[in-house]
């Protein structure tokens, strides 16, 4: 907390809104926002309840603050997602806008999750960004074979040091299910395990993006 604030009172920012557990979830608590189809995959396979939380206290702290417009990161692009259609499902008055992934200069997508890694781990973690560069060259010079770029990847990440593959997809940007060929734009996204941390990144792959 004291990190984040410190990074906020750099930007300028005027006032932080940090209520307590209890302020939000008081006694008796007992409603939910659930959002089913999109949820199920990626990320939500392996964490179950996780985006009812986050849907859930996200809608509560639109409610409260009343915001015109809230940002949300492409890394994380299934939350990006499963808020976008909480928002337009409950006809929220609110814009979200998103923002692309920033990298670290040597390619890593930026998490505070980062600071995790020693040395050692985070040279392994590079694979993920190596991955996506690599996927990206494949459909650029043709491939469209969802199951080719995904054998590609997961023998570039495991062929480096305290990496385990939680998955990677490659899927509709809508709906998040698996797609078995590139068509006009699909995303690629993976978790993986460096060691003890576990990251996640993703890109989009046009197939109208090939060289000629």
């Amino acid at each position: 907390m004291e990190g984040d604030i410190a990074k906020a009172e750099k930007e300028g920012v005027d006032i932080i809104f940090s209520p307590s557990p209890l302020e939000m979830y008081p006694d008796g608590f007992q409603s939910s926002v659930k959002i089913k189809e999109i949820t199920r995959y990626l990320c939500g396979k392996s964490r179950s309840g996780h985006f009812e939380g986050v849907t859930t206290v996200v809608a509560k702290l639109f409610n409260i603050i009343k915001p015109h417009f809230a940002l949300f990161g492409q890394k994380d692009f299934q939350q990006l997602a499963v808020i976008g259609r909480m928002v337009k499902d409950l006809n929220m008055d609110i814009q979200i806008i998103d923002v692309p992934t920033v990298r670290e200069p040597d390619g890593l997508a930026m998490s505070s999750r980062n600071k995790y890694l020693n040395e050692e781990e985070r040279k392994s973690a590079l694979s993920l960004k190596e991955g996506i560069d690599i996927a990206v060259k494949m459909v650029q010079d043709g491939e469209i074979n969802s199951q080719v770029i995904i054998s590609a990847l997961k023998k570039l990440i495991l062929s480096y040091s305290f990496t385990s593959i939680e998955y990677i997809n490659i899927c509709d940007p809508l709906t998040l299910e698996d797609t078995d060929i590139i068509k006009e734009k699909n995303l690629l996204a993976m978790a993986v395990k460096v060691g003890d941390t576990r990251l996640i990144d993703n890109c989009l792959l046009r197939a109208g993006d090939r060289d000629k």
